[in-house]
């Protein structure tokens, strides 16, 4: 008999830190409350003990299949699939996951500009992944994570009254490979295909414009319903 202390020890863990660590937590209550070891619930899934323990702790996100899994298992009816969807729609801190919630979604107006790479709203899913797998010390996990949470984004567009997108763009973002020929082709098609949205508008600032101001860094700026004052996020 393998004992769960032998896999890992169990540490508390506050589930108010971030919706990864609620969701951790969460597992881990069901998971104790059916009388399942951490062992014991690795048979009946594809993860190892190892993995459950650092889900359970917050150190590593579940995958789709292992959620779907945990619903199963515990009879949840749904419950790990909200949560885990949740998790995916507030990545990073507080402020930002406020900004993902409850400006975003509800925004008119998106006003946007990037001096360097296409505007995570209107990336392709390959265009994504690639730039975030560049960043030092991030794990296949955290890739995956960081992308679907973009993708999620990306529904604003699909509403059945989506708000009124402009984008401004530096020429080199067009010139620029990134992830080689194929990513990159796909990213300019998946360009051109929204800019025909009556919604949508795309504009470039050519080489020809020489410095501007906003080459110091990218911004949206959100216009909101009901008289609400903008809101504007800086990168």
């Amino acid at each position: 008999m393998v004992r769960e202390g032998l896999v890992g020890r169990e540490r508390n863990l506050d589930p108010n830190t971030s919706p990864r660590a609620f969701f951790g937590s969460e597992l881990r209550r069901c998971r104790k409350r059916v009388g399942l070891s951490q062992p014991q619930l690795s048979e009946r899934t594809t993860y190892s003990p190892d993995m459950i323990g650092k889900i359970e702790r917050g150190e590593r996100p579940p995958s789709p299949e292992f959620v779907q899994q945990c619903d199963e298992i515990f009879g949840e009816d749904g419950h790990f699939n909200r949560l885990y969807q949740f998790m995916l729609r507030t990545p990073g801190p507080a402020w930002f996951a406020r900004w993902l919630e409850e400006i975003e979604p509800r925004a008119t107006v998106l006003r946007t500009w990037d001096p360097l790479l296409v505007p995570g709203l209107l990336q392709t899913e390959a265009y994504a992944r690639h730039i975030f797998s560049r960043e030092p010390k991030i794990s296949s996990d955290e890739v995956e994570e960081r992308v679907q949470a973009r993708m999620l984004r990306k529904t604003v567009l699909e509403r059945g009254d989506p708000p009124a997108v402009w984008v401004l763009l530096d020429e080199g973002i067009l010139r620029r490979s990134i992830g080689g020929p194929q990513i990159t082709r796909a990213q300019l098609e998946y360009l051109l295909e929204i800019s025909d949205r009556s919604n949508v508008v795309i504009q470039v600032v050519p080489f020809s414009a020489e410095s501007t101001v906003g080459l110091t860094g990218a911004f949206i700026l959100a216009e909101l319903p009901g008289g609400e004052p903008d809101a504007v996020y800086i990168e």
